[in-house]
């Protein structure tokens, strides 16, 4: 498969997975800072330019990678589309219900297809909790909380951007896990320095689940995700921790019938495997759970948290 990256920032990590992967044959990457791009040609032998519609109009190339920031996937998703080209978009999808469905509608159009970077699905704890309730091995899920946790590293989170740029992940792993339960209730609060705490509540007669995120948490304190899910006849409890110097701790306990049970976690990248499971997806045509319609799910959530905040 050939493969167009567009952007350098995070389209450089994408970069170096899909060199190593089997085949993909040719990667051009799209950037505006030449000394970058030439760093990237030299490391990864990828071909380079300065010319998004160089990439786009490229006949050759059967799939556009978006990194750019999100405001641009949907004008640049749907012209790689009319192109004749698959699309994989890194996350939020987009920013708006209208980029939503004219991206929905674009696929319909030209009879392509856009799948998410919805990692989170491809992180080990997760996919063990997603099992975990379709199995019913542990009988009903009643309640998940799902956490969060950043100290004011990653610019402007605050009330009007916190849902679609933070809260995302854990609304594309409710989304998944439950389909569209409804938001019952959310509360927020904002910090002088452009951050914010939201937590988001989604109840139904069968089951309850609430997110909370943060991303004013004080600079001592590392990037933080985690869950706890009650069960029926067992919880488990997740928790990750990520240092600045690169250390990550990360348990995922089982506590049922037999007691105190720590499950090993497959150390796997979850970046790689989404990419793999996507190029694998176009290959066969395959139904997708990184699907533009998965992740417009928890867009559409994202959107109307943001909404209610306001």
């Amino acid at each position: 498969m050939n493969i167009g990256i567009l952007g350098t920032g995070f389209g450089a990590y994408h970069a170096s997975l899909l060199a190593k992967m089997e085949g993909v044959t040719r990667i051009v990457i799209f950037g505006r800072n030449e000394a970058k791009l030439g760093k990237l040609k030299k490391e990864l032998g990828v071909e380079i330019t300065t010319s998004i519609e160089a990439i786009i109009s490229d006949p050759s190339l059967d799939l556009i990678d978006i990194c750019l920031p999100s405001h641009l996937h949907s004008q640049y998703a749907i012209q790689a589309l009319q192109a004749g080209k698959h699309v994989f978009c890194e996350t939020p999808v987009c920013l708006s219900s209208a980029d939503a469905l004219a991206m929905r509608q674009a696929e319909e159009r030209y009879g392509q297809r856009i799948m998410v970077n919805q990692f989170i699905k491809f992180d080990h704890a997760y996919t063990r909790l997603y099992e975990s309730v379709n199995s019913g091995q542990y009988g009903k899920l009643l309640h998940v909380t799902l956490k969060r946790e950043t100290a004011p590293l990653w610019g402007d989170l605050g009330l009007s951007k916190i849902a679609a740029n933070l809260m995302i992940h854990e609304l594309d792993m409710v989304t998944w896990l439950l389909g569209n339960p409804p938001i019952s209730s959310i509360w927020g609060s904002s910090s002088k320095d452009g951050q914010a705490l939201v937590h988001a509540d989604f109840d139904t007669p069968q089951f309850s689940a609430e997110i909370l995120v943060s991303s004013q948490m004080p600079e001592a304190y590392p990037f933080s995700v985690g869950y706890e899910a009650y069960f029926e006849q067992a919880k488990l409890v997740f928790h990750e921790v990520d240092y600045p110097d690169g250390k990550v701790e990360a348990t995922l306990y089982e506590y049922g019938p037999a007691g105190k049970q720590e499950i090993v976690l497959d150390q796997g990248n979850p970046y790689e495997k989404s990419l793999r499971y996507a190029l694998q997806s176009f290959t066969d045509g395959t139904p997708s759970i990184i699907s533009l319609e998965h992740a417009a799910n928890a867009a559409e959530a994202a959107f109307e948290i943001t909404r209610k905040l306001a």
